[in-house]
C-alpha cells in the first residue's frame, strides 16, 4: 500500500498517524502536569465560589448570575491554562476582557455591579491560571477578596438606595414647601428619605416624578438603582 503512494501523501500520512496517536499514547501522558492541573483549579473553584456564595450571592440572591459566573471561571480557567504559549495566552485573556467590555451581554441589559463581578471572575481565573507559583496567585486572590469584602461591607462605605415615585401632589414640589412634600413621602411610603430630585411634572394629569434617596432597612441590593425612567408596561 505505501508503495502506491507518492512520497509527499506517504509522509503526510505518517504524520497524521503520529500525532493520533500523541493524542493517546499512555507514555506521553504527564501525571504531574495533571496534578498541577487539578491543583490550581481547586484552587481557583474555591477562591471563585468563595466571592461569588460569600461576598456577591447574600446581596444580590441572583441565581443566574451565581450560575453564569460560575460557568465563565471554569471556563476561562481551562482556555487559559490549555493554551500554548504563554504569549498567546496573555493576549487571549486580554482579548476575553475586550469581547466582554463590548458585547456586555447585549440580550440583557447587565446591572454594573454584576459586569464589575464578572470582570473579576475573568481576572482571577487568568490568574490563578497563569501565576508562576501558588503563592503568587495565593496573595493576588487573597488583595481581591479583601479588597471586594471593604467594597461591599457597609461598615466602611454606607449605601444610599433610590427609586422613583409618580407622585400626586404636584403643588408640593414648590421649593418653599420642600419640607412639606418630604414629610409627606415619609409618611405614605414609611422610607427614612435623605433628599429627593423633582423632575417631570405633569400639571394636567396632576403628577409629578420623584427620585428619592433613602437609607435601606436591608443588606440587599437595590435592583432599580439604574433605572431612569418608569418602565413601559410588559417590560
Amino acid at each position: 500500500m505505501e508503495e502506491m503512494l507518492d512520497p509527499t501523501t506517504s509522509a503526510a500520512v505518517t504524520q497524521t498517524a503520529t500525532s493520533l496517536w500523541s493524542m493517546i499514547d499512555p507514555k506521553a501522558f504527564s501525571s504531574a502536569d495533571m496534578l498541577v492541573l487539578l491543583i490550581r483549579f481547586a484552587f481557583n473553584a474555591i477562591v471563585v465560589t468563595s466571592i461569588i456564595h460569600l461576598l456577591y450571592y447574600p446581596k444580590s440572591r441572583r441565581k443566574d448570575y451565581y450560575f453564569t459566573f460560575s460557568l465563565i471561571s471554569v471556563s476561562i480557567f481551562f482556555l487559559i491554562f490549555l493554551l500554548g504559549g504563554v504569549k498567546l495566552k496573555v493576549g487571549f485573556a486580554l482579548g476575553l476582557f475586550a469581547i466582554f467590555g463590548i458585547i456586555r451581554y447585549r440580550t440583557e441589559s447587565m446591572p454594573v455591579r454584576e459586569m464589575t463581578y464578572l470582570f473579576v471572575i475573568i481576572a482571577i481565573s487568568v490568574i490563578n491560571a497563569l501565576a508562576d507559583h501558588l503563592v503568587q496567585a495565593l496573595v493576588s486572590n487573597v488583595l481581591f477578596i479583601g479588597w471586594i469584602w471593604i467594597c461591599e461591607s457597609s461598615k466602611w462605605i454606607k449605601h444610599v438606595a433610590n427609586k422613583l415615585v409618580l407622585y400626586d401632589r404636584p403643588e408640593l414640589t414648590d421649593p418653599a414647601r420642600r419640607d412639606e412634600l418630604i414629610a409627606d413621602l415619609q409618611k405614605r411610603t414609611g422610607l427614612d428619605i435623605i433628599r429627593i430630585e423633582v423632575g417631570h411634572i405633569d400639571f394636567l394629569r396632576d403628577t409629578a416624578m420623584i427620585k428619592v434617596y433613602y437609607n435601606p432597612t436591608d443588606e440587599g441590593a437595590n435592583t432599580v438603582d439604574h433605572l431612569l425612567k418608569f418602565p413601559k408596561e410588559g417590560q
